[in-house]
């Protein structure tokens, strides 16, 4: 497929209603859209197919489905540190970093060294980066040990609450997610939770409210897989 070929394909599957909503938001000035689901965009995406080379045509679009869709069809073996360094400056509107750090960072060979850098950064939105990544290694990294994972919870639980907002989103997943590798890293990061206290994020115009980590920590099936 050509760009060509994908924005008409976009343009071919728009969401009417979607399109609505997203003329009445204030936080996505300058990007058009067609108004489609995340969920449609994956099996659009599926159609496309893998092609690094068509993504990073589609990443300078204005359209946010294109944006997003660029995004999914990338293909994460040709990745290189320099393009996600210049991508991440570019996450505007910041619900495209969500899609960014779930769905195409997490297959980078260099994962582990781009979210520590990220998370000391000076920039947010690379330290949100680097945390909405923490979650994924946490997630899905299976080797690493509970000492890893450690500092990054007192981290979490001495800063949280006087990091920038959406620093905030990104280090109340990081900790859900290291909660639920181990026992001595559940009762460690409930500890955190309970520290921490209420957590509020501005997500804008909806009615977004940040995770209660604790809750679902302590909830039934989490504690219970520690019981025993």
């Amino acid at each position: 497929m050509t760009k060509t070929d994908v924005i008409k394909l976009l343009s071919e599957n728009r969401n009417e209603r979607g399109m609505v909503n997203w003329e009445k938001s204030p936080i996505i000035r300058g990007f058009t859209s067609y108004g489609i689901g995340l969920t449609q965009l994956k099996k659009l995406a599926k159609q496309v197919g893998k092609n690094h080379e068509l993504a990073m045509e589609l990443w300078h679009e204005t359209n946010y489905d294109a944006k997003i869709l660029a995004i999914l069809i990338d293909e994460a073996k040709q990745v290189t540190r320099e393009q996600v360094d210049r991508q991440v400056a570019e996450l505007t509107p910041w619900s495209l970093t969500h899609v960014y750090c779930s769905t195409l960072l997490p297959k980078v060979g260099f994962l582990v060294p781009l979210a520590e850098d990220w998370m000391t950064n000076s920039d947010s939105l690379k330290r949100s980066c680097g945390f909405q990544l923490l979650y994924q290694i946490a997630k899905n990294d299976k080797k690493l040990p509970d000492d890893y994972f450690l500092p990054y919870i007192e981290r979490i639980e001495r800063e949280l609450q006087t990091e920038e907002n959406f620093v905030k989103d990104g280090m109340n997943s990081a900790l859900l997610m290291i909660g639920q590798r181990s026992k001595p890293l559940y009762e460690r990061s409930v500890a955190a939770a309970r520290a921490i206290g209420k957590v509020t994020v501005d997500y804008g115009d909806n009615s977004c409210q940040a995770m209660d980590v604790l809750a679902h920590l302590t909830g039934d099936r989490i504690r219970n897989k520690f019981s025993a």
